[in-house]
């Protein structure tokens, strides 16, 4: 095995080294795609076809060669023709959006496509996709003024927008973030541009900010204002720590009853890990999920019933998608067209609906705190703390890279008991 990784290390080395450093695959698909490319090259060759560029005929052909041979997945010419199209539209400078210097912003569309198309080269989320191309979009709409076409582009121009965003917009540090990201993409990954040195960039800055947290009373008040499904996700929410998305994408096989777990797939920072399942829903868990497959089998019986997979899941088990193990806990109460690719079938439970639930509750309740849904999983950390659990186990219950973002709920957890006796106090109390 290790010569053979070896091997494969081997082969078109730079093209390796320009995919890590843009950071355009994952490390350990990286030496795969180049031996795609390596296939690819040696069979043009062999019929004396140009490789200086992009043979759309040539690359079909090739493809359908890999296709029919018995050895290969269902999935590897998939990625054949992946890696392909980013040796030719990247790596050698033809960028996919085939920019050119007469280009202006009526080439956008052509642009966000291939925003997009990168994205999901990458197997970005769709949340992630939406939020790029809007971000991409409104600094099209800042930059491209007058006669400015897109290959003069420059990081002066983001640079510019970034601050615009701070000092003119008032947005938060984490919108501005998810701003930078998102237009370093379309320069690294479309434009194929190097930034440079943002030193000089206006960035919004966030000081320390304490959650808001409920009591143990507070929480049992708002549960009492919730019934049936909302209920039942508003607990798994407080009771296992979750994330409101990591809550929607759980599915059916990542809840092992036994062992009163949770698993997490690919939640924040694409990592997995596993959680607590409270003992007291495990029943009504279970009873809902009863409700859940007869709906996937009534889905199956009317010709839908396949779900969205990860990654490349879909392509290497084509079949998976409709498995009762991979459909979602709480799907949505309608079918839909997925638009990654046109297929039909249901999705899971948007944000919206136990975030206007939640949010409903805490009016009911009277609640006089300016809180949310990711409201109870601060609550869930702050109250492990408070009964003693191991700030260690806390940060891998809420899957945080580091304790130092954990530590921040040991702030919130200061008994005032135990804190210094105000001066008013001891002024009245001496009065007395």
């Amino acid at each position: 095995m290790g010569k053979l990784t070896k091997d494969m290390n081997e082969i078109l080395p730079d093209f390796q080294k320009f995919l890590l450093d843009r950071s355009m695959a994952s490390e350990k698909n990286v030496p795969f795609l180049a031996y795609w490319v390596s296939r690819y090259l040696t069979f043009a060759r062999k019929r004396d076809i140009s490789t200086d560029d992009y043979q759309e005929a040539a690359v079909i052909e090739s493809l359908n060669m890999l296709r029919a041979d018995e050895k290969i997945l269902d999935w590897q010419p998939r990625q054949a023709d992946d890696a392909i199209k980013l040796y030719y539209f990247h790596y050698l400078g033809k960028s996919g959006a085939e920019l050119s210097p007469s280009m202006t912003a009526d080439d956008v569309p052509l642009t966000i496509k291939e925003v997009r198309r990168l994205i999901r080269l990458r197997h970005y989320s769709y949340s992630t996709e939406r939020t790029y191309l809007q971000w991409v979009e409104r600094f099209f709409s800042y930059a491209l003024t007058g006669e400015k076409r897109l290959a003069d582009l420059t990081s002066t121009e983001f640079r510019d927008f970034l601050s615009h965003l701070a000092m003119k917009q008032r947005v938060s540090a984490s919108t501005q973030n998810q701003a930078f990201n998102a237009i370093l993409f379309l320069f690294r990954h479309v434009l194929g541009k190097d930034v440079g040195d943002m030193g000089n960039t206006v960035r919004a800055k966030r000081g320390l900010r304490l959650p808001v947290v409920f009591t143990v009373d507070e929480v049992r008040q708002l549960f009492s204002q919730m019934s049936g499904t909302y209920l039942l996700m508003a607990e798994l929410l407080y009771g296992a720590g979750l994330r409101l998305m990591e809550l929607a994408r759980l599915r059916v096989k990542d809840i092992d009853f036994d062992a009163n777990t949770l698993f997490v797939r690919s939640g924040k920072g694409d990592k997995d890990r596993s959680t607590v399942l409270p003992s007291v829903v495990k029943e009504r868990l279970q009873e809902h999920l009863k409700g859940v497959k007869e709906l996937h089998e009534k889905d199956l019986t009317a010709g839908y019933g396949e779900v969205h997979l990860p990654n490349a899941l879909g392509r290497k088990y084509p079949n998976a998608g409709k498995e009762w193990a991979w459909q979602y806990v709480f799907p949505s109460s309608k079918i839909s067209v997925d638009p990654r690719n046109g297929r039909v079938g249901r999705h899971h439970i948007s944000d919206t609906p136990i975030q206007e639930a939640v949010k409903n509750a805490l009016r009911k309740a009277g609640i006089p705190k300016h809180a949310s849904v990711h409201t109870l999983r601060h609550s869930f950390a702050t109250h492990l703390l408070q009964n003693g659990v191991n700030i260690r186990e806390v940060q891998s219950l809420l899957g945080h890279k580091n304790v130092e973002t954990t530590m921040i709920y040991t702030h919130v957890l200061r008994d005032m008991k135990n804190a210094p006796q105000s001066p008013l106090d001891a002024l009245y109390g001496k009065q007395q």
